[in-house]
Formats: C-alpha cells, structure tokens, sequence
C-alpha cells in the first residue's frame, strides 16, 4: 500500500520544519529529526527507575523522542523525573508519555497535571483519545498552559528567629564583626517588648513585660528574613530555519554544520506542550474504524497549536494545509541479516502485529515509528536501537528520493 499522494509524504523534514504555521514543538522536533537522522521512538516499557534511565542512557543518541508508561514504574518519583530530564537534555531527545488520556475535561486536566504522576510537568508529549469529545483538547490545552505558568514562577521564603548570644569579646557568635545596638521596639512605659539593659546594682536581674537586666552590653530583637518571590515567563519559539538548512545541507554555499554543532544551535526544546490523538491502532479487531479516524482529524484541524499529530497506522495528512506528524507503533524486525524480509502477520499472541520500520516509512508514509520491546529485550540495546534507527530512516530517504 502507497501513502497517500500528500506533500507532507515527499517533503524532507529540514524543510517541513521551516513552516510558519506549525507550532514550536512540531517545528522543533522535525529539526531534531533532520539533525539527528533519526525518526526513531523507543517505547520504555520497563518497571523501575534504574530500568529506565540506563535505557534511556544506551539508546538516547539513537532515538528522536522516549515514549514512557509512568503508570507502570513501582517507585517511580521525582528522582525518576529529574533523571529523565536530565538524561534527555544531554542526548538531545523528546519525552513522550504514552497516558492515553480519555475521559470528561474535569478529569483529564486533573490526571494531566496532578497525582504522583504529574505529566504536564515533565512530558514534551502525551496522547489522548477522541471518544469523550473533541472537548478533550482544549481542556488538555488549558491545563498545560496553566502547569507551565506555575513552572516559570519560584517563591523563596526564609524565615529566621531568636536572640543571638554575644562572645567575651562583644562579637556576635553568628556574624563576622560587631554588631550594632539594633531596638526596633523603642522604650516605654507600656512597651511590651523584652529589652536587655546592664545591671546597675548586685541585686539578681528579673524579667519583666518591659525590662529584662542582664550583664550584657547590647540590646538586641528578634531577625526575620521576608519572603521574595521571582516570576519569568517562556515563549515557545520555533528553531532558527537557518540553521537547521545549513545542518543538512550544503546548497546555499554555506559549510554544513556537524551534529554536535547543529544541536547546540538548536538549543533546548521550547517551553511548550504538545498532543498526539489516537486515531489508529496496531493490535488485531480494535474498535477504532474509520469514522472514529476521521473524527480525530477534524478534531486535530480545529487545534492546529496544540495538536502534534496522530499516534497511526498510515499518512493521515488528506487536506492541502495538513502538516500533522504521524507516529506509527507495532514496528517489529526480523533477525540481524534479515532485515530485507519481513514476516507477514507477526504478532505477540496477544493481538499485536508488528511490521518492519522501512515498511511503515516508506509504503504508508509514517513520520516516527515506535519500536519497543525489539529494542528493550535486546542483548545490546544501544546496537540494536541503532540498526532501527538506520532501517527507519533509510525507509524516509527512500520516500522523499521517488518523489524527485
């Protein structure tokens, strides 16, 4: 089966990129494929932290985006997030967790953002499906607009109290010099405030409301440190269409940029927040039929800004102004030394197929495919990753290159 006859098919990334309507995310992460050569997405399907961040530390200079099932991690904690993030950024990839959202808007917002999971505050990507409404999206939306405001506002507070003590020789035990005789309560008759004064006679010194005498030199009160809170605010912008030709492409007379230069340039993804619809499915006798796709399509045109693409089988870009990525799961690869041959209706025995990643490029127009556990169970995962890599991508130029 060809792809669909749609320019998104025979476009190559670098330049698809460079479309001013798309949003920051999409433009982004087409720059990163084009970048890296790589339209690979590795499914994490693992149960533990440690699990996790070693995959993502053998695979992550192969992959364009980690699709993670947080629900699944048994201790999974801000030690799992920060670990990720941090692991992401160094290896240049995007963070997709694979939620499946789909219920009332209430509710989403509430999963998106809230709970031990807490997406919206970590994930580039999530997905959702149609079937509550297309309301889905815009509650979706609104929810990781509000989760990164609160991202880009910090609030200090310090609060410090009690009386410092003085050493023999009048320095304060806490400073580094003298300290000067501070009263911010002034005396009184009716002032209620404890003050320390010199004792002036051999009598014992008491306590009082408004006289505390002590053999002391100074008299002292009280610090308190206030709260100081800083806001900053993020605009997603798209990366620089410059440099992402002169990364791939030598035709403008320009020197190509290497990969390592490219990616500094490209600079980190911007402070934005992306879905994926799902509007096709892998496993066997799944419900999704062809209205239902059609559906999410319609739903994905009215929500241009916040709607990546669609997590499908195929091309779904029909309409002229259609620029929606398509991620293809249920990607599967015969033995090293096979990779020409590809096993009709291999399947899991649990209702998944699986098809080859050339295939899925190159005959049904996918943009990234999701490999999973031919990449987790492997011996050598980061070799394995790779030859997925090299298989996917070679599917892409093979695409782009009839269309010439």
């Amino acid at each position: 089966m060809a792809p669909k006859q749609h320019p998104t098919s025979s476009t190559p990334f670098s330049v698809r990129a460079e479309s001013e309507s798309l949003p920051a995310l999409t433009s982004y992460l087409l720059s990163l494929i084009s970048i890296k050569q790589s339209n690979l997405c590795v499914s994490a399907d693992v149960h533990s932290t440690s699990t996790l961040l070693k995959l993502a530390e053998e695979i992550g200079d192969s992959i364009c985006v980690l699709k993670t099932h947080a629900d699944i991690i048994d201790d999974f904690s801000d030690r799992t997030i920060k670990g990720l993030q941090e692991i992401a950024k160094r290896k240049n990839f995007l963070i997709f967790e694979d939620r499946k959202l789909g219920d009332i808007g209430n509710t989403v917002q509430s999963q998106y953002t809230r709970g031990p999971l807490r997406i919206a505050t970590w994930a580039h990507l999530t997905n959702a499906h149609i079937f509550p409404g297309p309301a889905i999206i815009p509650s979706l939306q609104s929810a990781a607009t509000s989760t990164l405001i609160s991202l880009n506002q910090s609030v200090s507070t310090e609060i410090s109290t009690g009386t410092p003590r003085t050493s023999l020789d009048g320095l304060s035990t806490t400073g580094t010099g003298p300290e000067p005789d501070l009263d911010p309560f002034p005396s009184s008759s009716t002032s209620a405030a404890y003050q320390y004064r010199p004792s002036s006679s051999n009598t014992q010194n008491t306590l009082s409301p408004t006289t505390a005498e002590f053999d002391m030199s100074y008299r002292r009160s009280s610090v308190v440190k206030a709260t100081t809170t800083i806001s900053q605010t993020f605009e997603p912008c798209p990366p620089n269409p410059a440099t992402l030709s002169r990364s791939m492409s030598s035709s403008s007379g320009d020197k190509p940029l290497d990969r390592a230069t490219a990616l500094k340039e490209l600079g980190p993804p911007p402070h934005a927040r992306g879905l994926l619809l799902l509007a096709q499915m892998s496993s066997e006798n799944n419900l999704l039929n062809a209205e239902y796709t059609d559906t999410c399509i319609s739903a994905a045109r009215d929500h241009k800004d916040f709607v990546v693409g669609f997590v499908a089988q195929e091309n779904l870009n029909a309409d002229k102004k259609d620029e929606f990525l398509v991620f293809t799961p249920g990607v599967g690869f015969p033995p090293e030394g096979k990779e020409g041959v590809v096993e009709k209706n291999k399947g899991d025995g649990m209702g998944q197929r699986w098809r080859g990643p050339r295939e899925v490029v190159k005959d049904e127009g996918a943009d990234v495919v999701i490999v999973g556990r031919g990449v987790v169970n492997a011996r050598d995962r980061a070799s394995e990753a790779e030859r997925y890599r090299r298989e996917a991508w070679r599917g892409y130029e093979e695409r782009i290159e009839r269309k010439k």
